[in-house]
Formats: C-alpha cells, structure tokens, sequence
C-alpha cells in the first residue's frame, strides 16, 4: 500500500492495531488523507483513519474488506510546522505538516508529510496532543527508567543528609511574632517536602504498575502461543496451571482503554472493535457463549478506573453487525442477551441437552434449569435460555408445576404416525418404559 516508504501496522481481527509495550493511545481522527506535496514518489493515501499514541502515528485503510495499516514512528519526526490561519484555511479542509526522516537511520531522506482532515474533527486539539506526544518521547521510557530509579534513591539519600546537617545546626532562638511566623513557615516547608515525596513515590509506583502490565501482556501472549504449539504431552496439572496463570493475567487489564477523550466522535466505533478482541478468550473459556451482563463487568474490570456504561458498551455491541468481527450479539425470545463467537453452534449444545434428558433419573423426574447449568457449567438463566430453544425445536417437552419448570424428553418423536398404537421394543420410549415400571 505504502510501498517501501512507511512500515506496515499489525492489526487485530476487529480492526484495531497492535500496540507496542508501554504504547497507549492520544487521539483518534477519521477521514483522513496522508501525502507528500514535495515528494511525488511518496505515497497518496486517501480517507484513512489517524491513530495518534504515545510511540507512532497510525493511518489505517477502513474501507476495504480487509484493512490494512501503516505507521510513523514519532522518534523520526525531526520538526512539526505549526498551523497557518488564513482566510483561505477558513472554506478549506485544515491540513498539518511535519518532517520525518524515514527509512532505517533515515535513508530514504527527509519528507514533508502533510494531513489532511476530511472529517469533522478538532485540528488544535490534535496538533496540541501531537506536540506533546512528541516532546515527552515516550519511546525512550524503557530505557530512562533504570536510571530514574537509581537516581529518586541517591536524592533521598541526599536529602536525608542535608536533614541530618541542618539538626546539628545550632539556632538562635526566634520570640515574639517572628518566631511565630517562623514556625509556621517550617511547618508549611515540612508540609511541601512530604507531598512532594509522596507524589514521588506515587510515580514510581504508576510506572511500575504500567512494567508489571506491559510483562502480563507478554507472558499471557507466550502462554497462549504455548497451548497452542505444545498441546499434546501435557499432563493435566500442568494444563491447570497454565489456564490458572492465563487467568491471573487477563485480571491485570487493558494497557490502553478507548476513552470519549482520545476517540472523540469515533468513540462507539473504536470501544465496539476493542470490546471484540477483548471477548475472545473469556468466550473460550465459556464454551462460546458469555452472559451481556458477564461481559459489562469483566471489561469494566480490564479497563480499571475508565469505566463505561450498559447504554455504551451495548451500543458498541450494536455496531458489530457493521463490522468482519467473530462475535455477536445474541437476543432470546425472553429477552436475556449474550455475546457468542459466530463459531458457535447450538447443535453442540442441543446434543449434550439430549444426552442429559435420556439419563434415567432424567426420564423419570425431568431436569431443571439448575441441572442443566450444571451439567453445561453456565449461569442458570442461560441454561434456562438453552431448554427453551430446545423446546422450540421439539427436542424436549415442558411441564410447569408450583415447583417451577421441569423439561423431559420429547417421546411424541418416537410415535409412528401410521401407526400411534405401535409399542416400540427399542429406543428412548423402550428406556423410557423400564425406567418407569421400575419406579413403580
């Protein structure tokens, strides 16, 4: 797409890019053209979507069947042209330039790239959160970090020194309103010193929670791949302490959650792609299915302190029926909904309910919603959910007493309509037989 110019991007399956440890997003742009005036070699590319982070500036192709994306590291931004208002700016689509030099160590030279925003978007506040990204140099956190450690425990040290210094002093003694005022100046002066140390060791603290995430990523990646490559000649102890350990790390969260700040007007759009590569494995790990309310509360979970609503996160499920995302949402009659992979069968689900309701103690009493929960390992509601749309296929019948719901097999299948007075020696009816004059 870019040619040899501009790296490509990886993308997730919902459309989302992958981002780099420690990498969290800015901001968000839609309609977007990316060029150089200058350089007619370098590639045109036209109606795009911007992703501005903290390490690179994102430019993804929407439009086709299967996205595709490219990317600038901000480390090779050598200048940012500041915007010109002029009249003309006034009727026309705003446009931002910068230099990069791209290319390994620069060599395919220094170009003027130049944005142009199509859509409806904030051109100051992009460019304001462009600048800052560029100016922290995120990129090199990794490396500052160690040294920044070192550094906060030889000033404490430092200070701790000065401190002892300043006790062995020896003080006139201050009376009268001076020495009130004096007083209360150290006291002020103490006050600021253990702020300032505890929003030190708060940073700290942050940073390091940011590594610790950063890590959990990665193993929880190596994990998986790990399953996957090294499937067989496992015992099971072992496999139970790698979906352990995988669980542990999907509970650490999501490094860069979608918020209405960096999104914008892209917001539903970009929580709706986010939500479907984060549905992925708790609906492995459910069988297919996962209860609406199930999923609100892990994803809330994931994103910490930037929570969503029911309304949000059930517009973005709305909005993958316009996006190649594998999940879905699911509506029952009743009225409960659920996320499920479009893998997802229900014939699975109806053969294990068939094989539950042929039991024995299943011909004779019938099974619960309970039983079918725990026979399925899900939530009673969509257990429930489960017996009802078997029911509708004819798979089961339903008796409803004080008790609640009891579901049986259906035998009416069994009946031949030639001949309804038939006694069949064989089958589910015969079974169905023995179990009863046993009972009696």
């Amino acid at each position: 797409m870019a040619g040899n110019w501009l790296p490509a991007a990886q993308l997730t399956g919902s459309g989302r890019p992958v981002l780099q440890p420690g990498e969290v997003e800015c901001s968000l742009l839609s309609s977007v053209d990316l060029f150089s005036e200058e350089t007619p070699s370098f590639p045109n590319l036209k109606a795009g979507l911007v992703i501005l982070t903290t390490h690179r500036l994102i430019w993804v192709q929407e439009s086709t069947t299967s996205p595709t994306a490219i990317f600038i590291p901000l480390s090779a931004i050598t200048h940012i042209f500041s915007l010109k208002k002029t009249i003309k700016s006034m009727f026309a689509s705003p446009r931002f330039r910068f230099q990069a030099s791209l290319g390994e160590k620069g060599t395919k030279g220094v170009v003027v790239i130049t944005l142009i925003l199509r859509g409806k978007s904030d051109i100051d506040s992009f460019v304001e959160k462009f600048w800052e990204a560029w100016r922290k140099k995120a990129w090199e956190d990794g490396m500052k970090s160690g040294s920044e450690a070192s550094g906060s425990v030889l000033g404490s040290g430092s200070g701790h020194g000065s401190g002892g210094d300043g006790g062995l002093a020896v003080r006139m003694p201050v009376v009268g309103v001076a020495g009130i005022l004096r007083k209360e100046q150290e006291m002020w002066e103490n006050t600021d010193k253990s702020l300032q140390e505890a929003f030190q060791d708060l940073n700290a603290l942050m940073n390091k929670a940011k590594e610790m995430v950063i890590l959990a990523e990665r193993m929880r990646s190596k994990l998986l791949s790990g399953s996957t490559s090294q499937a067989t000649g496992t015992n099971d102890e072992e496999i139970g302490t790698k979906e352990e350990m995988q669980e542990l790390l999907l509970s650490v969260g999501i490094v860069s959650p979608v918020t209405k700040e960096s999104a914008g007007a892209l917001y539903h759009q970009q929580l709706s792609r986010q939500l479907a590569d984060f549905a992925k494995i708790p609906l492995e790990r459910a069988g297919g299915m996962i209860n609406f309310i199930d999923i609100y509360c892990l994803f809330n979970r994931a994103r910490g302190t930037e929570l969503i609503s029911p309304d949000d996160l059930l517009r973005a499920c709305s909005l993958w029926e316009k996006f190649d995302v594998p999940v879905m949402l699911r509506t029952f009659d009743s009225g409960v909904m659920v996320i499920q992979s479009k893998s997802h069968s229900d014939v699975e689900v109806f053969t294990r309910i068939r094989s539950m309701v042929t039991t024995p103690d299943a011909l004779r009493s019938g099974v619960t919603a309970s039983d079918a929960a725990m026979t399925l390992g899900i939530a009673p509601a969509m257990a429930k959910e489960h017996l009802l749309a078997a029911e509708g296929k004819g798979l089961l019948c339903r008796d409803v007493s004080p008790d609640g719901f009891r579901f049986f097999v259906n035998l009416l299948q069994e009946v031949d309509a030639d001949d309804i007075f038939l006694v069949k020696d064989y089958g589910i009816y015969q079974t169905w037989i023995k179990v009863i004059s046993a009972a009696r």
